[in-house]
């Protein structure tokens, strides 16, 4: 027993996290790898530690022994003995299933069938498997003839399937089945930008692709890493590509990240125009490297019929495949993605955090987390800006509250987020402060339009084309316009470095995942203090969306400061706000 340590481990495996205790800090970076933020109020922070979370760290080599010395070292009182057994039994499940090769079958007209074996040295995990009825349809019992080897054989093709099943049984697997080498491709990274400057990798972004990479044997080559916006994702992904050497399709959120990744291409690597496609609505070329969206991928003609986009995935030999934001990874994307599990990828994201609770597909299908870092330990490196949270609980007018009232749920959530009131408030904080480079983010389009036409400012939406989308983004880097309005279009791959500051009027319910994204905006490397506002309606469902999507930058160490009573001439009072960690 230790009074002066942070945390509190209780029975049902959720650690309670006392903010304000020495070592608070520590343990938080601490318990990154394998619990999860489950709420954040201000005093004691709530984790829960779950099979995926423990499964994930095992992929990464954080093994249960790791997991119970960081309970043990910051723990308060003495961990319960059920807790220790439940997670060293759990973290041992990962690994206790291996998918490796089976020789291929040929049949007489000469077609080849490849297969697969799902192996275990366990008799009970054995029958478990083989008593479910997903087993009956794709694995059929093998006889193996080194002892205490038990398994079942399976279609090469069926190889995501079984392990997105196995791990709705509570049964990682294991892959160590070798990946297949796409055609080569000469890919090195240059020490000079485009524009002259030096082009330094960080020791984080070597350690991040070499982490996935590994040494190009079985179990290697795929898996998730996990950064922070600014943190240079897309330098990671070149990294992988650079050490790969081979055709890759890279995939991401929309038309502007397209562009934006193949400028990073030509600016940082050896790759020419020639060799790099864009895979969109607009132009549908496939070359070695090839950019393409998601939205282009999960296009059909109407709601019944085939993706003919999918065919991409099957083209051109590649040998590696990048999901950016792999946390946006559409449903049918996952299906594909279940089909080509021989090919190495990555996924890059700055948070796992999937509102559906699919978080199991990205790990079973695109692959584990291999690499994670800790927010604020980056901002101390300044590798990241410093942020400043803060949020302004605002006031409904008497007639709105009457409307809200009455309103249906879905209603309410939009007569807190239109606020009039916010319009103000938004006015007046431009004008406090001149010097940023301010994002205006939210979720309606009239708000935002509103907004946009009050400020005189350009407003980019999903309806806004292309060609003119880029456009105002080089304007908004060059310093043309200190301020841009934008629709959630913006919340992902969107590479806006001088951005400094964002105000959110409005958000997707309680999105913890677009909380992290759109305080992502503002974090690239720069000397002044971020700062991201986030406007509330008092006594409405947005204080408990609001305090949903929180979670995620609490676990990452930022605080909140709340400023209750906000008016045109109040502004003074950000010096001093209220601060709920």
């Amino acid at each position: 027993m230790n009074l002066e340590n942070p945390l509190i481990v209780q029975s049902d495996r959720t650690l309670l996290l006392d903010v304000h205790a020495p070592k608070a800090e520590e343990c938080r970076n601490a318990l990154i790898p394998f619990a999860e933020l489950i709420k954040s109020p201000e005093h004691l922070h709530t984790y829960q530690i779950t099979p995926l979370s423990l499964w994930n760290a095992a992929s990464a080599g954080f093994s249960s022994s790791d997991a119970i010395n960081v309970l043990n070292d910051f723990s308060r009182y003495d961990i319960p003995q059920s807790v220790s057994v439940w997670i060293q039994e759990t973290s041992d499940r990962f690994g206790k299933l291996r998918l490796i090769e089976a020789p291929s079958v040929i049949h007489s007209d000469g077609t080849k069938e490849e297969y697969l074996y799902l192996i275990t040295s366990s008799p009970y995990v054995y029958k478990e498997i083989e008593a479910n009825s997903f087993a009956r349809k794709q694995l059929v019992p093998q006889s193996f003839e080194k002892p205490n080897q038990y398994g079942f054989k399976l279609l090469l093709t069926d190889r995501g399937t079984v392990k997105q099943n196995l791990l709705k049984l509570g049964w990682p697997v294991k892959d160590d089945v070798p990946l297949v080498d796409g055609a080569p491709l000469e890919i090195n990274l240059k020490d000079k930008t485009s524009s002259g400057a030096d082009f330094k990798i960080r020791g984080y972004q070597k350690e991040a692709a070499a982490s996935l990479v590994g040494n190009k044997g079985p179990g290697t080559g795929f898996g998730t890493i996990v950064l922070p916006c600014g943190a240079g994702k897309t330098i990671v992904g070149m990294i992988i590509m650079s050490m790969l050497k081979t055709n890759t399709l890279i995939v991401t959120t929309n038309i502007s990240a397209v562009h934006q990744w193949i400028n990073e291409l030509l600016d940082k690597t050896n790759l020419t125009r020639d060799q790099i496609a864009e895979y969109t609505g607009e132009n549908k070329t496939i070359l070695p490297v090839t950019v393409a969206t998601y939205q282009i991928l999960t296009w059909r003609p109407d709601k019944t019929g085939p993706y003919p986009h999918f065919a991409l995935f099957r083209n051109n030999n590649w040998g590696l495949i990048i999901y950016d934001e792999v946390h946006m990874l559409p449903a049918p994307v996952f299906r594909v993605a279940a089909e080509i599990q021989a090919v190495r990828r990555v996924g890059l994201t700055a948070t796992l955090v999937r509102e559906d609770g699919c978080e199991g597909n990205v790990f079973s299908l695109v692959g584990p987390k291999r690499y994670d870092v800790p927010w604020k330990e980056l901002e101390k490196s300044q590798w990241i800006a410093t942020a400043e949270c803060i949020e302004v609980r605002l006031p409904l007018s008497q007639e709105k509250e009457i409307d809200y009232a009455v309103a249906t749920n879905r209603e309410k959530h939009r007569i807190a987020s239109e606020n009039p009131v916010k319009i103000e408030v938004v006015k007046s904080l431009v004008e406090k402060f001149p010097e940023d480079k301010i994002l205006i983010i939210g979720q309606y389009i009239s708000q935002l339009e509103e907004i946009a036409q009050l400020l005189h400012t350009p407003i980019i939406t999903g309806k806004t084309k292309n060609a003119e989308r880029d456009q105002i983004y080089a304007d908004f880097k060059e310093g043309k316009h200190k301020v841009l309005v934008v629709s959630k279009v913006a919340n992902f791959a969107i590479d806006l470095p001088d951005a400094s500051m964002a105000i959110q009027v409005s958000g997707t319910f309680g999105s913890r995942q677009e909380e992290a994204q759109r305080l992502g905006r503002i974090l690239r490397p720069k000397e002044r203090t971020s700062r991201f506002f986030t406007l509330i309606t008092r006594n409405t469902v947005e204080e408990d969306f609001g305090s949903n999507r929180q979670k995620f930058l609490a676990e990452q160490g930022y605080s909140y400061k709340i400023i209750r009573n906000f008016t045109a001439t109040g502004l003074d009072e950000l010096n001093e706000p209220v601060c709920i960690q």
